[in-house]
This record gives C-alpha cells, sequence and structure tokens, in this order.
C-alpha cells in the first residue's frame, strides 16, 4: 500500500505540471480571487490567496475521491478476476505512458473538454470550491492519462476506502504545489515562466515510468514490489 500512496503522490505532481494547471496559475489565481494580474503579481491579499487556494483543492479533491470510490466498486465487482483486472490494468497504463512520451498518438486520449469560468468580481471561499469542484469535473481529459493509471491502481484495491484514499493522496500531490505557488509566487507569477521549457521533459519521464508501473502490474511483479517495501514500513503506517 506503501508504494501505491507514493505512486499516487507522485502522479499528482505530474498532473500539476501539465500543460492545462501550471502554465494557468495566474488565470486560476485571478478567478479565485476575484482580482486581476498587473505586473506579474496578483492584485489580493495573501490571506485571500491561501483561503480560496484551499477551498478550490477542496473541491477537486472531493470530485476526485469520488472518482476513487466509484472506480474501487466497478473493480470489486469482479474481485474473482483480479489477476486478468491487473493485467487489464497494466495494458492500459502501458498505453498511457506510451502516449504521454509521444511514442503513439491515440487522438482520443487528446480530448480536451474545459468548464470555462466566467470572471467573479466577488469570489469568496464557497465559490472557490465550486469552481474546484468543476475544474476536477470539466478538466479531468487533459490530466486523464495519469488520473486514469491512478483510477486503474483503484480499481485493484482490497476495500473501497482505501481506493478512495489513494485519490486523496493524489489531490494532496496536485493541491501542495498549487498552494505552495498561489503563496510564495502570488507576487512575482513571472517566475512561472522559466518553468515552462522543463514540462514536456516532466511530461516523457512521468511516460516512461507509467510505462514500468504498467509493466509491473501485467506481470504480477508490483504485488512483490509492494510485498518487499513493507518489510521496510513502520507497523504504524501498515
Amino acid at each position: 500500500m506503501d508504494v501505491t500512496l507514493s505512486i499516487a503522490f507522485f502522479a499528482g505532481l505530474v498532473s500539476f505540471f501539465s500543460p492545462c494547471i501550471f502554465p494557468l496559475m495566474p488565470a486560476y489565481l485571478s478567478q479565485l480571487t476575484g482580482s486581476t494580474v498587473s505586473g506579474g503579481a496578483i492584485a489580493a491579499p495573501r490571506k485571500v490567496i491561501m483561503s480560496r487556494s484551499l477551498g478550490f483543492i477542496g473541491g477537486f479533491t472531493l470530485v476526485f475521491m469520488l472518482f476513487g470510490l466509484a472506480s474501487t466498486m466497478v473493480g470489486q465487482l469482479f474481485i474473482g478476476n483480479r489477476f486478468l483486472l491487473e493485467r487489464l490494468g497494466g495494458i492500459v497504463i502501458i498505453l498511457f505512458g506510451l502516449q504521454m512520451t509521444g511514442l503513439i498518438s491515440i487522438r482520443a486520449l487528446f480530448s480536451d473538454k474545459r468548464m470555462e469560468a466566467k470572471p467573479n468580481s466577488s469570489a469568496s471561499f464557497s465559490k472557490s470550491f465550486l469552481l474546484g469542484f468543476l475544474f476536477a469535473a470539466g478538466w479531468t481529459p487533459c490530466i486523464g492519462l495519469v488520473l486514469a493509471a491512478i483510477l486503474t491502481l483503484a480499481s485493484t484495491s482490497a476495500t473501497i476506502w482505501s481506493g478512495m484514499f489513494l485519490l486523496l493522496i493524489y489531490s494532496i500531490g496536485l493541491g501542495i504545489p498549487f498552494f505552495l505557488i498561489g503563496l510564495i509566487w502570488a507576487r512575482s507569477l513571472n517566475k512561472i515562466k522559466r518553468i515552462h521549457k522543463y514540462l514536456p521533459l516532466i511530461q516523457k519521464v512521468s511516460g516512461y515510468i507509467m510505462i514500468l508501473l504498467g509493466i509491473l502490474l501485467f506481470t504480477g511483479y508490483f504485488s512483490i514490489l509492494a510485498g518487499m517495501m513493507a518489510q521496510y514500513t513502520p507497523s504504524w503506517l501498515q
């Protein structure tokens, strides 16, 4: 379980550095705070940015956990064919990894159904939560390759709660950098542009990691690896 949680957290970080999240941080922060971006800075108090960001993170966390619940419930229906489910999941994750590396191109996996939010001058915590909810529901295709891989792992979870917890860890991995960048770089958003050039490399490396994960899941070595790592995990974490 500890191996799977680590993968979920890493997947959240990868999703944050996707083209539909990281480059658009100024727009998100502007929308969340109901302010404008001027001179590379958000015209809003740091405390407001903090509270709105937490509301936004809470919104998409709720949706992703519900996704995890649904995925795990489907997996429970096929619990008697768990080995088959793991092998099919391995194949799916390998395909997603190949897509991310650019080795193959499946046009259906590039679909992007965005839900645009109108500028909001009366932003609040509750509205930020709603925007996060819409973000998760409407932008899912953009981060779908990584998210689908984690949902595939969730479908092989032993219990429904473990699947939901897996998506909670994924959301934490996505939410922590969002919160920190909003808090630290709200006054100097131009720094974000310096990291743009590394996004294709991050995506490609992540794709190869997904391919490796899919191979491990397909061959059954993922369970063996998890068992080996469990020996070095403190008992209170198991």
